[in-house]
Order: C-alpha cells, then sequence, then structure tokens
C-alpha cells in the first residue's frame, strides 16, 4: 500500500492513449454536457459505435458526476481521487494471487509471491492507470480462485453462478478476458467438472447480457454492437498499429521479469501445466492468440502477468525440489534471487513516482490559466500522428487544428480567412525541438502576432524512455501566445 500511495500522490499524468483518451476525457466530457469524441449516437458526427465498453467509462462518468456534486472540479484533485481508488482496487490482485498460492502449495511460497505481487516494480505504476488491461485482473483472480477452490456444496448453484458472473465483470472492462474464462471453462471440463462448467458458463453469460449487452441496447438498439464494432475493426485495421515476431511477447517478459528471475518463472510456468492447470491453460491461450495476432503492445499481455507470477514462482520451486541440489546450486538460485530484488527496487522508486505525459497534461494545465481561450493550434511537422491533447486539464472542450508533417502546409493556409481574428487561434503549440526556428517562423507568416510564452518539459522518465526509443514522443511542447488576441502574458 505505501508504494501504491506514493504513485496515487506523484504518478500523475497517463500512461497510454487508452487510458486518457478512452476513459477519463469521455466520461468528463458527458459530465460537461457534451460527448466531445462521439460516442452517442444523438452526436452530430457520430458514425455509429465507437467499439469501446461503456461500462468502465461509465463508472467514470458516475464518480466524476459525484464529486462535482461535492464541489470537485479541479481535474488534478479527480485524478489523485481516481488514483486512489485503483490503487485500492489493484490490492486484491495481491490478496488472489497469495491465496492462490497458498490454495496450491504452502505459506512461504504464497508470501514469495505475495511479495512479488505487491512489490514488482512496474505494479504500483499501473496500479493507478485507467488501463482496462489492469483493471481487469482483480475480477479474473477471484473467478479463478472460486474455480480452483470449487468445494462449496451448500450453495453449489450460486457459488458457480457468481463465479462466472465475476468473470463476466472481467469481459465487461476488456472484451479478450474470454479468452482467460474459456480457457477456465476448459481446464474444468478436461477435469470432468460438468456441472460446474455450465453453471459458470451460464453466470458469464448473464453478466454479459445484463451489462454490456443491456448498456449497448439501451444507448443503440442493439446489444453487443460495441463488441462487434470493436472485433470488426481490430481485425481489418490490424497491420496499422504496432507489429512484431510471434515471439515479441516472450522477449517482453524475460526482460520485465529481470533475467535470470524472469526464466525462473517462464521454467515455472511450463512446469505447474499438471498441477495448475487452470492457470496454465487460461493463459496459454491467451499468451498464444495474442502472440499470433499482428497488433502487437506490450500493455496486452499485463492481463496475465499476475497468473504467471503465480504459477512461475509455484512450478520453479517444484523444479528446484526436483533438482540433485549441491550447496552451490542453491547458492547460486539465492544470489539470483538477491540480484532481481536489487534491480527490482531501483527500478521501483522512480517508476512509481513517475510523472507521466508531463509535457502533454502540464501544457493544458497552463492553457486553463487563459479563460477566454477558444481555440488553439498544434503544430508537429516531423510526426504523422497527432499526439492528442487531453483537454480533460484544459478544463473545456475547445476546438483545435492540428498541423502535422503529412498536412499540406498550402492547404492550411487557405483552410479559412485567417486575417479575421474570430478564425485565429490564442495559442500555437509547437510540439518538439526539430527546426523550430523555421517552424516559428513558417506560423509567424499566418498568424505574425506569435510570441514565445514557455515551454513545457516532459518528465525525466519521459526523457529516458524516448533515448531508449524514439517511438514514445515524449518531448518539449513550446507554447506561443498570439498577441494580437491576448496582449498580456496571464500571471499563473
Amino acid at each position: 500500500m505505501f508504494f501504491r500511495l506514493l504513485a496515487v500522490i506523484f504518478s500523475k499524468g497517463f500512461g497510454w492513449i487508452d487510458d486518457q483518451f478512452l476513459v477519463i476525457e469521455v466520461a468528463q466530457s458527458w459530465v460537461d454536457g457534451t460527448d466531445f469524441y462521439k460516442w452517442l449516437p444523438g452526436t452530430p458526427g457520430n458514425n455509429g459505435p465507437a467499439g469501446f465498453s461503456f461500462f468502465y467509462t461509465g463508472l467514470h462518468y458516475f464518480l466524476f458526476k459525484s464529486l462535482e456534486w461535492i464541489h470537485i472540479t479541479d481535474p488534478q484533485s479527480k485524478m489523485y481521487v481516481v488514483r486512489l481508488l485503483h490503487a485500492l482496487w489493484s490490492l486484491l490482485t495481491i490478496k488472489y494471487g497469495y491465496e492462490l498460492a497458498l490454495h496450491f502449495s504452502n505459506r512461504k511460497l504464497a508470501n514469495r509471491t505475495g511479495w512479488f505481487l505487491a512489490l514488482f516494480w512496474m505494479f504500483p505504476f499501473l496500479s493507478v492507470r485507467n488501463l482496462v488491461e489492469f483493471v481487469c485482473i482483480p475480477f479474473l483472480m477471484k473467478g479463478i480462485l472460486m474455480a480452483a477452490k470449487g468445494d462449496n456444496k451448500k450453495h453449489f448453484i450460486l457459488y458457480w453462478l457468481w463465479a462466472g458472473f465475476i468473470f463476466g465483470l472481467a469481459f465487461n472492462i476488456r472484451y479478450q478476458t474470454l479468452l482467460i474464462s474459456g480457457g477456465v471453462g476448459l481446464a474444468m471440463l478436461i477435469r470432468k467438472q460438468w456441472k460446474e462448467t455450465l453453471l459458470l458458463g451460464t453466470g458469464l453469460l448473464i453478466s454479459m447480457v445484463l451489462i454490456q449487452g443491456g448498456i449497448d441496447y439501451y444507448i443503440y438498439g442493439k446489444p453487443f454492437i460495441q463488441m462487434e464494432t470493436y472485433f470488426t475493426y481490430n481485425i481489418h485495421h490490424a497491420a496499422n498499429y504496432p507489429t512484431g515476431p510471434w515471439y515479441n511477447y516472450f522477449l517482453f517478459l524475460l526482460a520485465v521479469f529481470i533475467p535470470p528471475i524472469s526464466l525462473y518463472l517462464l521454467f515455472g510456468f511450463f512446469r505447474s501445466y499438471k498441477q495448475l492447470m487452470i492457470l496454465f491453460i487460461p493463459v496459454l491461450i491467451f499468451f498464444v492468440l495474442h502472440s499470433l495476432f499482428p497488433n502487437k503492445q506490450e500493455r496486452f499481455i499485463i492481463t496475465v502477468m499476475p497468473l504467471i507470477i503465480v504459477s512461475g514462482v509455484i512450478g520453479w520451486q517444484m523444479i528446484v525440489d526436483g533438482l540433485f541440489n549441491p550447496y552451490f546450486v542453491k547458492k547460486w538460485i539465492r544470489a539470483t534471487w538477491i540480484f532481481f530484488w536489487i534491480v527490482n527496487f531501483i527500478l521501483l522508486i522512480p517508476i512509481t513516482v513517475t510523472y507521466s505525459k508531463k509535457a502533454r497534461v502540464e501544457s493544458m494545465v497552463y492553457l486553463s490559466k487563459y479563460p477566454s481561450l477558444h481555440y488553439f493550434i498544434i503544430e508537429d511537422a516531423d510526426k504523422d500522428v497527432l499526439r492528442f491533447p487531453p483537454q480533460f486539464y484544459l478544463k473545456k472542450w475547445i476546438r483545435y487544428d492540428a498541423l502535422m508533417r503529412n498536412s499540406n502546409p498550402e492547404a492550411f493556409k487557405k483552410m479559412k480567412d485567417w486575417s479575421k481574428l474570430q478564425n485565429q487561434p490564442e495559442f500555437v503549440l509547437f510540439f518538439q525541438p526539430n527546426n523550430l526556428d523555421e517552424r516559428v517562423k513558417q506560423m509567424k507568416e499566418i498568424f505574425p502576432g506569435l510570441e514565445y510564452e514557455t515551454t513545457i518539459t516532459p518528465g525525466w522518465i519521459d526523457k529516458i524512455l524516448h533515448w531508449l526509443n524514439p517511438i514514445n514522443d515524449n518531448q518539449n511542447i513550446y507554447i506561443y501566445r498570439n498577441k494580437t488576441l491576448i496582449p498580456e502574458k496571464r500571471k499563473q
């Protein structure tokens, strides 16, 4: 809890596009009486279902409504509450992971598993993000724990229906978890638990129909239309996103779990296939299908990482117990665990307190100090893909345009009659420093009143990530004020 509280306080910002723009931005725009991202059928410009579940985003809508009712309106204050609630929610992953390990092994291995889940270097950071891949985990862990124990004779029917309903809640947050709940059902069929599997599937179906199907029917008049749209889009556009070889996720796990402990966990996972079948089969199905799918983003596999930790710790101990185990082998294994925890803590502290996507967030916070702001332009001439401005922190939903590398400069000049003051932007935000002087000069040809205002710098972790891989575009944002519209710089 200590490290998660550190993340609540210090780990501001957002990690990915999805955790900000598919949850926070959409929910707040609904609270503010608009549908800025055009998810709802009555909104002008809506082209049909967006493909994303209303369930998790809708919970944030009600949360933000409640916060504003008690006069908590500042975006950063709201996000403290959001991060705290998610941090508390993530503690259930530790609890259920410990109980799973205790069920399949002993208290010593359960303790080791619990500490791993509590202090693994990326988990406190992830625990306060609005990332559906991570938020759905406690539901999955609880469902698997119930399926693993499965010895409730007194309320047999209700027990298994409830277990299935919990798996359904995970599905309502992230559709792909159906692979995991399906894998659990397959493992139960192999164990010849026919009645239990039927009841589990029924509970899952009830949850899906009532929540996912019911909300979609209420809004769009067709159940499961969002899920249908989501999968149709991803099948046809899989190659438009980062791709990689089939072994991409293996390399990811080998890296993030820190060698050689990562090897221990993966060997242990495969060693435990028979004893922990109810963990092994769901993870294997989920892992293989994601590895075969072209669109490979590391966050997709985060969902099964706690399950790999549980089965990997137990399975590795099986391997160790079965080895001819002379003193030097024991000493080596102990030394590697010490090495793991040293490296883990070196990573844990800075990652836990990192301010992710700081430049984009703080640029909106800065502009929010100008209440008359009604229009701004983003200039990012070296990139083809727009890095969306998080207007949640702007506290208003206003139009903006973007001039990118694939934009036609001449067409941009003719887009409007820029000589009219009502068409001009109050600010132009220049992303990244490449050829900045030349880019500013070209923009001043259109808006002669542009004047340098301030520079918003990214956090140091963002800088390191960009240095490691330039695809992580977290660079300086240079804010220029149009003094024709706003003559004086506002005191911040």
